[in-house]
């Protein structure tokens, strides 16, 4: 789940510096470990370097002083909207824990880089509709929260190929899982368990996505709810599969993200209408 910033970047401005998308597109932080180790360091020392270039000139594009186009280009956005750097800032540092952190002990460690990685986004969605408030951020950082969650969830196999473990080693201990259970072609019972349990939180967190669409206006909302709705439906796609995550690909259908979204949009036009 590395290089979430240059992911952003992508969404944001279509764009991005060559050195991240590489970093990006060949997996760099997990490629680098097969690499004798004072070649890992001089990389690692050059991916670093990047990241505070990334990270120098954000300051740059919030005095409208940046050199590179993408930059640039944000500078009016940050302006317009009165934007703190926090949250562009937050999905740096989430770049550089990627870097050095690969397991997460408690679930409250998982959910604090989250905060780093997912919630940013939310806050900087709010920002753009102009709808933050402190209420609403609440109920986004569960929204982006669960969202990250379940890619976690989606992608467990794929994860651990790479060395990374996004499940509480606290919880794999309570399930009585082991590590290499996450490399085995298929998901032990107690994976499933561990699984349904985790699903069952990122459920949870989901719930405060119709609070939050039927708080917003109706452009905003229905922004929201497509994203509530595509981790709801992902979340089905887990349970339906039985929350057997090594064998099976869990994604959801375009029909079951729709159904959802018809569905949380309706509710919060009824929920408006009884305030």
């Amino acid at each position: 789940m590395s290089n979430r910033f240059a992911e952003t970047i992508d969404g944001f401005f279509g764009a991005r510096d060559d050195f991240t998308a590489r970093a990006r597109h060949e997996n760099f932080p997990v490629a680098s470990r097969l690499l004798p180790r004072d070649v890992r360091s001089q990389l690692m020392a050059i991916y670093a370097f990047a990241l505070d270039w990334l990270d120098n000139e954000l300051a740059l594009a919030g005095e409208g002083r940046a050199i590179h186009p993408v930059f640039q280009r944000l500078t009016p956005v940050i302006q317009d909207l009165h934007l703190t750097l926090e949250p562009f800032r937050s999905l740096i540092e989430a770049n550089r824990v990627d870097q050095i952190v690969t397991r997460y002990a408690t679930f409250a460690d998982l959910v604090e880089y989250c905060m780093l990685s997912a919630a940013p986004v939310g806050h900087l969605v709010l920002a753009v509709f102009k709808s933050s408030s402190a209420q609403r951020i609440e109920w986004s950082d569960s929204v982006c929260i669960a969202l990250q969650l379940v890619e976690h969830l989606q992608d467990v196999g794929e994860d651990a190929r790479r060395g990374r473990i996004y499940l509480p080693i606290e919880d794999l201990v309570e399930f009585e899982c082991t590590e290499e259970d996450l490399l085995r072609p298929s998901t032990s019972a107690g994976l499933r368990d561990l699984i349904a349990m985790e699903s069952r939180r990122t459920r949870e967190l989901l719930e405060s996505g119709p609070p939050l669409t039927a708080s917003l206006p109706f452009r905003a909302s229905l922004a929201v709810a497509g994203f509530v709705a595509g981790g709801v439906a992902a979340v089905e796609s887990i349970e339906r599969a039985d929350y057997d995550v090594l064998s099976v690909r869990c994604r959801p259908s375009k029909r079951g993200i729709g159904e959802h979204m018809v569905r949380g949009v309706t509710q919060a036009i009824v929920q408006k209408g009884t305030q």
